[in-house]
């Protein structure tokens, strides 16, 4: 580098500057992953948070109200912010946001957790992060390698193992709500991620929210007259902590963990939210582990491992 005095005549400066390569990338890398793991833990605590509110509030009521709180939240912080609309190319993407994650998937799970143990409804979502990865393959064109592939085979083969041997092998009306639940939350997610590298994460999941809320504010006024409403302590502790850590704040690390680190990785870190619920219903609902949660625990944490050094 050449530095020019006006005083002197010019003098050559050698100028050594020592820096790691890919540094600046290995710690996007690295937030990204916490911010995806903050999310995972986040979510991991939804299902016994919506047994409590299930507890004195209607599975319908439940969800739309749930849904309600999380726009007037997600709501005030874009006014506060004057966040600027999005633009008209992006509404079709933030309406599969909503219709998956703030409509569908809640709405699903919540009547699994009907006739469903929060244990149970836990390792079928475990097949979650698989199907997002292949939401994720067939949306953005994303080619992760054959060793992600294989571990990513692994950790669903070991969850399906844990839910066949929980249930006997027989499938009920709370399975089909939560495989349909995958499905919807999976393409919400993939499209969430999408959108996040666009906009920052809170405002896909807020406007996502906000986009939805006539929706919620109808079936809340509906759902309110026909089902049963008697609020106690932990129904009341459920639907906020399912309004507020689940469906705003959750998302939000989760969104913006996923545009840093990619949909596929991102969403294999999910493999430990139903370990992570299982150990949640255990000290918080009182039900108890059988002897395989060990073994899949293991299992999957293995191809969390795996997943997360495979390169696409």
């Amino acid at each position: 580098m050449t530095a020019q005095d006006s005083a002197t005549r010019p003098t050559r400066i050698a100028v050594e500057v020592t820096e790691k390569p890919g540094t600046a990338a290995h710690g996007s890398r690295r937030t990204g992953t916490l911010l995806a793991a903050l999310g995972v833990t986040a979510f991991s605590l939804t299902f016994p948070a919506t047994a409590w509110g299930l507890e004195g509030i209607g599975p319908w009521s439940l969800v739309t109200l749930r849904g309600v709180l999380s726009a007037l939240i997600a709501g005030g912080c874009l006014l506060a912010l004057r966040v600027p609309v999005p633009d008209r190319r992006h509404w079709a993407g933030l309406a599969v946001v909503g219709a998956g994650v703030v409509v569908g998937f809640p709405l699903l799970t919540t009547l699994a957790l009907q006739t469903s143990t929060t244990a149970h409804a836990a390792v079928v979502v475990g097949l979650l992060p698989l199907t997002t990865a292949v939401f994720s393959a067939l949306r953005t064109g994303a080619r992760p390698s054959r060793a992600f592939w294989a571990a990513a085979l692994a950790g669903a083969a070991a969850v399906i193992a844990f839910t066949v041997q929980q249930s006997g092998g027989a499938l009920t009306t709370a399975d089909l709500y939560l495989f349909g639940a995958l499905l919807i939350c999976a393409a919400g997610y993939t499209e969430g991620g999408r959108l996040a590298r666009e906009m920052p994460g809170w405002q896909v999941i807020g406007w996502g929210l906000i986009l939805c809320l006539p929706l919620n504010i109808v079936g809340a006024s509906v759902a309110l007259q026909h089902e049963s409403f008697q609020p106690t302590g932990h129904s009341t502790a459920g639907l906020l902590y399912s309004a507020i850590g689940s469906q705003f704040l959750g998302l939000v690390v989760w969104y913006r963990g996923m545009a840093a680190i990619g949909v596929p990785k991102a969403s294999q870190l999910q493999l430990a939210q139903p370990l992570l619920t299982l150990i949640w219903s255990v000290f918080l609902l009182g039900e108890h582990l059988t002897v395989a949660a060990p073994l899949t625990a293991a299992a999957v944490l293995v191809c969390i491992a795996v997943t997360q050094r495979a390169r696409g």
